[in-house]
């Protein structure tokens, strides 16, 4: 099989699985199109003047801000499991790591990203 002969057969296991699933699904759906069908719907009420509401962008930067975070906290836990057998340059490179993501957290808030309006 080789180095790589595990690889391929969970490649190949990873592209026949979802097409397994999507191909009858596809086959098997009901086509009735309708006009009741092409309206927007929104919890079962029609909804009342514009359907389509721009998001204001304080929105998506908190979630950007909640991402960084949430891979701080993916990088740090194997480090912090490992912290015994890294040594002193694991040490150094976690507090470059987070000085990085300390500063950005600090240019966020300078910038007023932080303040709910």
């Amino acid at each position: 099989m080789g180095d790589f002969g595990g690889l391929g057969i969970f490649f190949v296991v990873t592209l026949i699985f979802p097409i397994t699933a999507l191909i009858p699904a596809f086959l098997l759906q009901p086509r009735h199109p309708t006009k009741q069908k092409g309206i927007p719907y929104e919890c079962g009420v029609d909804t009342i003047g514009k359907t389509y509401v721009q998001y204001r962008i304080g929105y998506f930067l908190y979630a950007l801000i909640f991402l960084v975070f949430d891979i701080e906290t993916v990088f740090l836990y194997p480090w912090a499991v490992r912290f015994g057998a890294l040594g002193l340059f694991a040490l150094l490179e976690m507090f470059l790591f987070l000085g990085i993501l300390g500063l950005g957290l600090w240019y966020a808030w300078k910038k007023g990203a932080l303040s709910w309006k």
